[in-house]
């Protein structure tokens, strides 16, 4: 088995990945950026580093690895902890290479050295952005001549008496137009205020009436039952297996259905849920002994 193969395809869509026992694998977004040495522009993308302190087994690439392969998780545990055991040994004499992820090597204080791979970008928003390298850009500075304002001298010249005269004829008869209409336009309003008035006062005093009202429908709604508690017949990544467990259990009797997908993107399938834990629990002995091994309780309640 290459577990890096699996290290790999989780990085896509995980920040961290865990090998139990062995250290953990943690992705750091990194922006755009110009190296302005070589005029190269390089896209976001995710750069990897190693952590040999995570070793907690969470569980993510034994449920994966389990789901692909469609074997146990506890054989999925048994095979990454023997590629473990071959890891740590190979590092005790050489480096080892991980495919599209780096070289693991000790030092001479014995400390774990990881230098991560660079022609692989783990961002999706950035497939298919490649580095750009371009020419450099040379600007060319040209002073500007400061513009010379030019002025022209007016001469002034005096205005015909008449002029002035008919001009002041003319604003007088403007004003007094003007003040003619304010006077017909606030008479025009004050009676449409009046009128407004008068409809409102008929508004408020009137009175409606139904003389037949429609009938008083009564619906009893009965309250669904949660059901927290689920036997699990397991976790899929393809979600068309998930639907074909669905048939083949309901085949069998059991009210088989999807619960919706776990934090590791697994589709999970139910032999039946109850509302009863200890009905529960003993729906799950008696299908690990009969039909599934593999199965387990799960208590979540559903939205």
């Amino acid at each position: 088995m290459n577990l890096a193969n699996y290290i790999n395809d989780l990085l896509y869509r995980y920040d961290c990945v865990i090998v139990p026992d062995f250290g953990g694998f943690v992705t750091n977004k990194i922006d755009a950026k110009l190296d302005e040495s070589t005029n190269t522009f390089y896209p976001p993308s995710k750069q990897i580093t190693f952590n040999s302190l995570l070793k907690h087994n969470d569980g993510l690439l034994a449920n994966y690895i389990a789901s692909s392969e469609q074997i146990s998780f506890e054989k999925a545990s048994t095979a990454i902890s023997l590629s473990v055991i071959k890891w740590q040994t190979e590092l005790q004499k050489n480096e080892i290479s991980l495919n599209n992820l780096g070289v693991i090597s000790l030092n001479e204080n014995k400390q774990v050295i990881f230098e991560p791979t660079t022609n692989v970008n783990f961002l999706t928003s950035s497939f298919g952005l490649a580095t750009v390298e371009t020419s450099a850009v040379e600007r060319y500075k040209q002073q500007v001549k400061p513009l010379i304002a030019v002025t022209r001298s007016t001469e002034k010249k005096g205005i015909p008496t008449f002029i002035k005269y008919a001009a002041s004829a003319a604003i007088l008869l403007t004003l007094g137009f003007a003040g003619f209409n304010g006077y017909q336009q606030n008479k025009q309003n004050e009676v449409i205020a009046n009128q407004q008035k008068e409809l409102e006062k008929k508004i408020q005093s009137a009175t409606f009436v139904i003389s037949n009202p429609l009938p008083t429908l009564e619906l009893n709604v009965v309250k669904e039952i949660a059901k927290p508690y689920h036997v699990v017949a397991g976790a899929f990544q393809i979600p068309e297996n998930a639907e074909t467990k669905v048939k083949e259990l309901i085949a069998k009797g059991f009210d088989a259905k999807i619960i919706g997908v776990n934090k590791w993107g697994l589709t999970q399938v139910t032999f039946n849920s109850y509302a009863d834990k200890n009905d529960a629990i003993n729906n799950l002995n008696k299908i690990k002994r009969t039909v599934s091994k593999d199965a387990w309780l799960l208590v979540k309640a559903l939205k």
